[in-house]
């Protein structure tokens, strides 16, 4: 009979969404998103809920894409993805209030916005970290700020989902990965 510690691991770690940057960055998003609509959305409004659905699928699809990274790169590319277009839903429906309520946009160079976006370089940052701009300030300086946040988030996620493909045509993915293991195997007996 053969000794199990004789086997390579097939199936790798995986999991440890918590420590990403993209999975930090979107629970700020997922937090925010909630007091923004508590604030200046009417909750029993469509846009509401949505808005707040596509914040939480942000964050819950690289959770599960994370944590289904062991056996399946393939599935770990899709639900990144499908994070990353949440999140440019949700992206849009601020963009869509701004424009609603004849509200500036600022630009990535626009004194506050520096401000806002300098922040995401703080150590253990969380929602109480951008909590003035979302709950103490005017309705523009509150959506400006989300849209910082979300820019900053998909940012993180387009490195990842280039870091992911990127990883999957060098080492392939699990099925690809069981074949090489199980070939290995005979090879040696």
């Amino acid at each position: 009979m053969t000794n199990p510690k004789e086997f390579p691991q097939l199936i790798p770690p995986h999991g440890g969404y918590r420590e990403l940057q993209s999975y930090k960055m979107s629970e700020i998003v997922y937090d925010a998103t909630i007091v923004f609509c508590d604030r200046f959305i009417n909750k029993r409004s469509r846009t509401h809920d949505q808005m707040v659905q596509a914040a939480r699928s942000g964050k819950q699809n690289i959770a599960e894409g994370s944590m289904a990274s062991g056996t399946s790169k393939k599935t770990e590319l899709k639900l990144i993805g499908v994070a990353r277009a949440s999140l440019e839903e949700l992206l849009l429906d601020y963009e869509d209030f701004l424009r609603q309520k004849g509200l500036q946009l600022w630009g990535k160079d626009h004194k506050q916005a520096q401000k806002i976006r300098a922040l995401a370089h703080e150590k253990n940052k969380s929602y109480l970290t951008y909590k003035i701009y979302l709950e103490a300030s005017p309705p523009e300086v509150a959506v400006n700020t989300m849209i910082c946040l979300i820019h900053q988030t998909n940012y993180l996620l387009d490195q990842q989902l280039r870091a992911l493909e990127k990883d999957f045509l060098k080492e392939g993915g699990f099925t690809e990965r069981l074949y090489r293991t199980r070939s290995q195997l005979r090879k040696g007996r």
